[in-house]
């Protein structure tokens, strides 16, 4: 029995040494090739350290491909790097919160190298600051910021996200032309449904969008994704000729960074898992039939990324050569 145990546990360090080593070789072969096209996703924990309540004190940041989210762990716990996972490309960054909030938030470049790695090393503060990479550029607040994924309560009229789910996993995978993250959701219960959920979210060494693939144990009603919704800047909606996919997007002045900063956002969804749209008081709601799979693509564009669109009309342009592909291709 104390053989197995030393051996179990020899097993496990040689694990969190390879999936370090493994991180940090894809960051050097990005690096290394200057401006090539690339995608990353990254999962950062602190190690080292200790819990004390739902803060984790002390410890360093390390790289890992994979999770399990600690019971302690909440919102604001110092204890993931940028409290959740990152993707990014040459033009944009985003980061899913793996707590409660669910929310997928937006990091706006201003070069086209590779900055998550250095995100949120000197605090969680920081990137909420203009910097020479860029910053943090979406008030997410309490919704789903960009795209991310809950069930819309009609009785309530909120999205609700993940505040009951006995476990969360996450993983992280690099390959040549795509990255991405799998998260797996056990018991995640809404008003006394309990489902498995999984997500995986893909972003490519091209362009600014996420590709969604949600799968669920068994079909629930309400599925949702959405952009969050700001004042005076309005939505946009509009579906293909073939009437096939559809999208919600906004473009204008709705960003943390310049006052006359614009930021696009939109998500694109097939039309025959199409429930319904509804404006709540925060987000612009995309509501699914009763499912137990759906794909869809998000995106964010912001105004000061290098080569990025400057005005609405260069924007929706954009989106319109994305939905004609969509309904001729099924897939951006």
């Amino acid at each position: 029995m104390k053989n197995i145990t030393l051996k179990t546990v020899y097993s496990g360090l040689l694990i969190s040494f390879i999936s370090c080593s493994a991180q940090t070789d894809v960051i050097q072969k990005i690096r290394n090739n200057g401006n090539v096209p690339f995608s990353y996703a990254e999962l950062s924990v602190k190690k080292g350290g200790k819990w004390d309540g739902n803060k984790y004190l002390g410890g360093t940041f390390e790289n890992v491909t994979g999770l399990t989210i600690p019971a302690e762990h909440t919102d604001h716990s110092s204890y993931i790097r940028y409290e959740g996972i990152g993707l990014e490309n040459n033009q944009i960054g985003y980061r899913l919160y793996l707590d409660w909030r669910n929310a997928t938030d937006i990091f706006g470049k201003k070069v086209n190298t590779l900055v998550l790695p250095d995100i949120g090393q000197d605090g969680f503060e920081s990137y909420h600051h203009d910097a020479a990479w860029g910053q943090d550029i979406l008030k997410s607040g309490r919704t789903i910021g960009i795209g991310s994924y809950g069930r819309y309560d009609d009785q309530n009229d909120f999205v609700e996200t993940f505040k009951t789910v006995k476990s969360t996993t996450a993983k992280v995978v690099n390959e040549k032309d795509n990255s991405y993250a799998v998260i797996d959701y056990k018991d995640w219960k809404t008003w006394g449904d309990a489902v498995d959920l999984q997500s995986r979210l893909t972003i490519f060494n091209r362009d600014r969008f996420v590709k969604v693939d949600l799968s669920l144990s068994s079909p629930i009603s309400g599925l949702a994704t959405g952009i969050v919704a700001f004042p005076d800047i309005p939505v946009r909606q509009a579906v293909s000729k073939n009437k096939k996919w559809a999208y919600v997007a906004t473009f204008g002045q709705q960003t943390l960074a310049k006052k006359e900063d614009n930021l696009g956002m939109a998500v694109f969804y097939p039309v025959e898992s199409f429930d319904k749209y509804v404006k709540t008081k925060s987000t612009h709601t995309v509501v699914f039939k009763k499912t137990k799979n759906v794909t869809y693509y998000f995106l964010g564009a912001w105004s000061q990324e290098p080569g990025g669109f400057r005005t609405e009309t260069e924007f929706y342009q954009d989106l319109e050569k994305k939905l004609d592909r969509l309904d001729q291709e099924n897939k951006l």
